[in-house]
């Protein structure tokens, strides 16, 4: 099944101006993640915003998710490698000359204390006066765009959100900017990383809710629901696109309390046909162990133990360029709640 979600942004917009802004620019411009859950939606537009002092743009990257399922809950990833996070911001193309032109023409329009003219001067010493542009480059109007900075949303309190921290920039069309945060086949890929709906990780349990001391309550997740989902990322008009695949490999068991034991030993239940665990078939002794689970040794004495269910994804990417590769596993968890009863005797 095909779910289809597709977000566009990128309307280049005039930012609300402040005091600050008689400073030297920063960077600047949100991009939005998420996803619908079902169908075919074209959301809301990035939220455009300032960071620092520069003008705003909002990203073209429109994102098509593959494999999810209607009905299910998702998700976020988080890497498992903690030195690496997906991209806190870029540089795409954003403006044309004219559009450029207009948007110094609004600021200086502001007229609050005569912030708009003072901005409007920095803005045209750069893009007018030579330094470095003439004449906001109208007389190359088509034959290229300005690039501008844009802020993951989702990343927008990270450090590295301040890394892109140039006023837009002139790229001929065709080109390659040199510039080592300019959107690329993999920060698309990394972008889409952040976007994967993967489906929630509430196991089932048997017996379920309520267990016994000793006695293994078995582990499995729905085979229908982990199945690979993929997000394609791509930027209209550029023939750049990336697409990122999560394809599940193994399920990790934290039952709550170091008074337990997991089935396996390691805690890991591997990935085997297609599913994860085995449903405990009617008639099983209760003191069958599992393939996957658990055994409290100790009463949660009325309370319950937080059993923590985090599923690992393989990461991988492909793009309209040929390159690809792996990116770092991504993991996705929830707790469930296991009340754990002392019990006397076993009745066989």
């Amino acid at each position: 099944m095909r779910v289809a979600n597709k977000r566009t942004a990128g309307r280049w917009t005039v930012p609300v101006l402040v005091l600050a802004m008689a400073a030297l620019p920063g960077s600047a411009a949100y991009a939005r993640g998420g996803h619908e859950a079902t169908g075919t939606t074209e959301n809301s537009e990035a939220a455009g915003g300032r960071q620092d002092r520069n003008l705003t743009v909002q990203t073209k990257i429109q994102t098509t998710v593959n494999g999810a399922r209607e009905s299910a809950k998702t998700g976020t990833l988080t890497p498992a490698d903690s030195n690496w996070d997906p991209p806190a911001c870029w540089y795409e193309p954003a403006y044309s000359p004219k559009q450029i032109q207009a948007t110094v023409k609004a600021i200086r329009q502001v007229g609050m204390l005569g912030i708009g003219e003072l901005v409007g001067g920095v803005f045209d010493s750069y893009f007018k006066e030579g330094h470095p542009y003439k004449n906001y480059n109208l007389d190359k109007q088509g034959e290229g765009q300005f690039w501008a900075a844009t802020i993951n949303e989702k990343r927008k309190n990270d450090p590295e959100a301040n890394s892109c921290n140039k006023l837009p920039f002139w790229v001929d069309k065709g080109e390659t900017p040199k510039e080592p945060l300019a959107v690329s086949p993999k920060i698309l890929a990394e972008y889409a990383y952040d976007e994967l709906p993967v489906p929630s990780t509430d196991i089932e349990l048997a017996p379920e809710g309520t267990t016994k001391v000793n006695l293994p309550t078995w582990a499995w997740l729905d085979k229908a629901k982990f199945k690979k989902v993929s997000v394609t990322a791509s930027i209209p008009g550029s023939g750049l696109s990336a697409t990122t695949t999560a394809e599940p490999v193994s399920l990790s068991i934290d039952p709550g309390t170091e008074d337990a034991e997991t089935y396996p030993a390691s805690g890991e239940c591997p990935i085997e046909g297609g599913k994860i665990g085995v449903p405990r078939a009617k008639g099983t002794p209760a003191d069958t162990d599992p393939p996957c689970g658990v055994k409290y040794l100790r009463s949660s004495d009325g309370d319950s133990y937080d059993l923590r269910a985090t599923v690992t994804w393989k990461i991988s990417w492909t793009s309209t360029t040929g390159e690809g590769g792996d990116l770092p596993d991504g993991r996705f968890g929830a707790d469930q709640q296991v009340e754990v009863e002392e019990v006397q005797s076993i009745n066989r």
